[in-house]
């Protein structure tokens, strides 16, 4: 037979592609036919990817990540520094955020570019790890592939850029532990006021930075409070709406908002002196019976003893937290009008419904156990303070415990006029105590204003000039990126920017000058560290890692598939178009599917 009639036949079926081959009989045929001869040199085409598969590959879509991940750094680059503007975002529901936090602000702009995306996830990792720092790593980032740009256009492999950039990198961190300043913490005097300082250089950026002094010494004390570990859980931020910024206050115990309370509420005490606290996780109410429960009765009698029995279960109950000496009584579930007035009648405050973060800050702070039983009561389940009151704050009640023998927890509440601005002080006292955190675990603090990277762009030009071949050229180039930080706290703050910078690096060409930054507030450039504008080096050091990281990334990918979306659970499905839904050859659908019932 003709080699002709073995040639493959392709046939195209809903976007599956199926090669047919010939028969068992048409392959009895002479050993000198058979090779790649008899095609006559033609090979079957082979196609991978379903129709609609967008494919970009090469420099080309190499350049189109870059300048995504520019766009996204045109928008967040305006809020850096002291003198940064905030971004007004307003989501589908209709709901405004005033804020000028990057991981804020990239996360409610839902990004869908998958290069631009990177930037948001170490923004986030930013603000997870050391809680500052958050429009640097994306301006770093951005700038870092924005310098890698002519080098990618001239036709530089991108690896090789890669390699550059982590060596760079990695001198420049160990730049970092060689140039910060250790302070000592067995002085808790100089340790205190690392730490203040530390929180008012986060705070001078941010909406609350005319109040920056009074909340830098709020944030110290809510982190030392703490115990070793510094669980931020422990630290519990309630915003009242109304009065003055500075109404806010720090409770070293806990507080939370008066729950929902049932009629004989108001006749309970509202202060009580070393009280002993029920932490419950019980109803305390009158329960229905169980759905599809029956109870068959014959004679009135039985239907009183039934009810009784119900009231007799609840008064039992009652009556052991009572008996345990219990003067305050928390429950995660609700307590009933029945048992409100009962306790009221015995001089016992109680509160249902609390949330289980308060009720596990009240068991740190308190002491005691959260009981599921009310059987087994005893002393040492019960929780204790030196004060409990309730009272008012702004338009809403209160429930405050202080002087509480294992303090290790405490509240913040906050107070401000508007919604949005409450909203974006409690971010900013979030940024503030990050950064406390970190500074007490590591000791180590840097200039902020510019200063560390202007200097570390000075250190790497001087390494670079020891390196031969390209990476001498492209660690010049990561040198270069750095100056963004600096160059956009004058831009932000309207001064001139290559003025300012020209002053910088000139300063730090001389002995004396490792710390020179800008000076947002004289138009000037000004020692940092004596101005005592400090960050820890931990925020330096993730920042410039994850920043370079991300680069390395988006640097590293050559092709970028993305694939069709799927109609299955579109349009197609909700008119029978599923594949499930095909017709068999007997009439039926395709498939046993579900059994009839």
């Amino acid at each position: 037979r003709s080699a002709a009639k073995l040639q493959p036949k392709a046939f195209v079926a809903s976007n599956c592609y199926h090669i047919e081959t010939p028969s068992t009989e048409n392959l009895a045929i002479n050993d000198n036919m058979a090779g790649a001869s008899q095609f006559d040199g033609m090979q079957p085409g082979i196609i991978l990817l379903r129709e609609g598969t967008d494919t970009s590959q090469g420099k080309g879509q190499l350049i189109s990540n870059i300048n995504a991940c520019q766009a996204i750094s045109d928008t967040v680059r305006t809020t850096l520094g002291p003198r940064g503007m905030d971004k007004m975002i307003v989501n589908q529901s209709g709901i405004a955020t005033i804020s000028n936090d990057g991981a804020t602000i990239l996360k409610l702009l839902d990004i869908v570019h998958p290069a631009a995306r990177t930037l948001v996830d170490i923004a986030k990792s930013q603000d997870s790890e050391v809680g500052d720092g958050t429009t640097s790593v994306t301006m770093l980032a951005c700038s870092f592939m924005k310098e890698s740009k002519p080098f990618i256009e001239d036709g530089v492999h991108p690896q090789t850029i890669i390699r550059a950039y982590r060596a760079a990198t990695a001198f420049a961190l160990a730049k970092i532990n060689e140039l910060a300043v250790k302070i000592n913490k067995d002085d808790p005097a100089e340790l205190r006021s690392l730490l203040e300082k530390c929180a008012m250089t986060t705070l001078s950026s941010k909406l609350v930075a005319q109040s920056k002094e009074y909340f830098a010494k709020l944030c110290v004390d809510a982190v030392m409070s703490l115990d070793a570990l510094l669980p931020l859980n422990m630290i519990g931020i309630k915003k009242v709406q109304g009065g003055a910024l500075e109404e806010s206050e720090l409770c070293l115990g806990v507080a939370f908002k008066k729950t929902f309370s049932y009629a004989g509420f108001e006749m309970q005490p509202k202060k009580y002196e070393n009280p002993l606290i029920a932490l419950l996780n019980v109803e305390l109410e009158l329960k229905k019976e169980k759905d599809n429960a029956e109870v068959r009765i014959d004679n009135v009698e039985d239907y009183q003893a039934i009810v009784d029995a119900e009231w007799d279960i609840l008064y039992e109950k009652l009556q052991l937290i009572a008996d345990s000496g219990a003067k305050v009584v928390l429950s995660k579930l609700p307590i009933g009008d029945v048992a409100t007035q009962w306790f009221s009648d015995r001089d016992i405050f109680c509160a249902g419904r609390v949330a289980d973060d308060d009720l596990r800050r009240t068991m740190a702070s308190c002491g005691g156990a959260i009981q599921t039983s009310v059987a087994n009561i005893t002393e040492d389940t019960l929780g204790r303070c030196e004060l409990f009151e309730e009272r008012q704050v702004g338009g809403e009640r209160y429930n405050f415990f202080k002087g509480c023998p294992e303090s290790k927890t405490c509240t913040i509440i906050l107070r401000g006029g508007a919604e949005q601005f409450i909203e974006e002080t409690e971010r900013s006292l979030h940024d503030a105590i990050m950064i406390v955190r970190r500074a007490i675990k590591n000791d180590a603090v840097v200039a902020g204003g510019g200063a560390i990277e202007m200097e570390l762009s000075r250190c790497l030009r001087e390494h670079a000039r020891t390196i031969e071949g390209k990476q001498q050229l492209i660690i010049s180039a990561f040198a270069k990126a750095l100056e963004v930080i600096p160059r956009q706290l004058c831009d932000n703050a309207g001064f001139d920017a290559t003025n300012i910078l020209n002053r910088l690096r000139q300063k730090h060409a001389t002995d004396g000058g490792t710390w020179f930054g800008v000076d947002v507030f004289d138009e000037s450039i000004a020692d940092n560290f004596e101005r005592t504008v400090w960050e820890p080096a931990v925020v330096k050091i993730n920042a410039i890692t994850a920043a370079s990281e991300a680069c390395c990334i988006i640097l590293s990918v050559d092709e970028t598939v993305k694939n069709p979306t799927s109609k299955i659970a579109g349009t197609d499905a909700q008119h029978g178009g599923h594949p499930g839904l095909a017709m068999a050859p007997g009439g039926g659908p395709m498939g046993g599917g579900m059994p009839q019932r």
